[in-house]
């Protein structure tokens, strides 16, 4: 069995780590290479960088930051933010990213998915997807959550995958900084339907929510941020706990 991965997730915005409620709400969280340094030396798989202002205020993500990280830290880190071209991803990937994630800019134009699948390869080209629940459906919402569409949930992580998308990172927007667990049925659900990785993100508040997104969700990988930030989870103990319970982590 692949081993489960522990995503800590740094939201940029100026320069700064920022963690809101339900996408809003912003307060400070610290500086992103310290946060990065840390999480990198306590045992985290991954990181997930995203600049969370750079689609709605047409900014990119800084490279500048990236050869910082990059020269911190030695585990894998995802970068996402205003990505619309093969241009941009080759400027995040040459700065030291090993991934990028696109969500906004994908379901505007959903062949760039494919476009950097063939660049770059699927390994690298995550598609995130923000959604949340309306009238009992799941449904997809762009510009870091300001903007819902068309596009339901399912359907687009099924089209995604079929153009290339080599991971899905999906956040509940009814659960993001809740901390009343993930949203184990719609991940259970994903897992079920696409043959790609899925990193569950949004509503971890406890090392129980861990446990759950893993063995009720079917999750690949749990992302979190604020829990981990203002040091309510250690990643050390989590991970004792995860094996406790028979969850295979690195």
């Amino acid at each position: 069995m692949l081993t489960k991965r522990i995503i800590p997730c740094l939201d940029i915005k100026d320069g700064r780590t920022v963690k809101g409620v339900n996408f809003v709400s912003l307060r400070d969280a610290g500086d992103p290479v310290e946060l990065a340094q840390r999480y990198a030396e306590e045992g985290a798989d991954e990181l997930v960088f995203l600049d969370i202002s750079a689609s709605e205020e047409k900014r990119k993500t800084l490279a500048q930051l990236l050869r910082r990280v990059a020269h911190a830290i030695d585990i894998p880190f995802t970068v996402g933010g205003g990505i619309s071209s093969v241009e941009d991803v080759a400027i995040l990937l040459d700065n030291g990213a090993d991934k990028v994630s696109i969500n906004s800019s994908a379901v505007r134009r959903p062949a760039l998915i494919s476009e950097l699948a063939q660049k770059f390869g699927t390994q690298c080209i995550v598609v995130a997807i923000d959604a949340k629940q309306i009238e009992n459906e799941w449904v997809v919402h762009l510009v870091g959550g300001k903007v819902p569409t068309e596009r339901k949930l399912f359907e687009w992580a099924d089209e995604a995958v079929s153009r290339g998308a080599g991971e899905l990172l999906f956040t509940s927007m009814d659960h993001d900084g809740t901390k009343q667990g993930f949203a184990n049925d719609a991940l259970r659900q994903l897992a079920e339907r696409v043959s790609v990785p899925i990193v569950a993100s949004g509503g971890a508040g406890t090392v129980q929510h861990f446990i759950d997104t893993f063995a009720l969700g079917n999750a690949d990988a749990a992302l979190a941020a604020s829990v981990f930030h203002f040091k309510e989870i250690s990643i050390p103990e989590l991970k004792t706990i995860l094996r406790n319970n028979k969850i295979p982590v690195r």
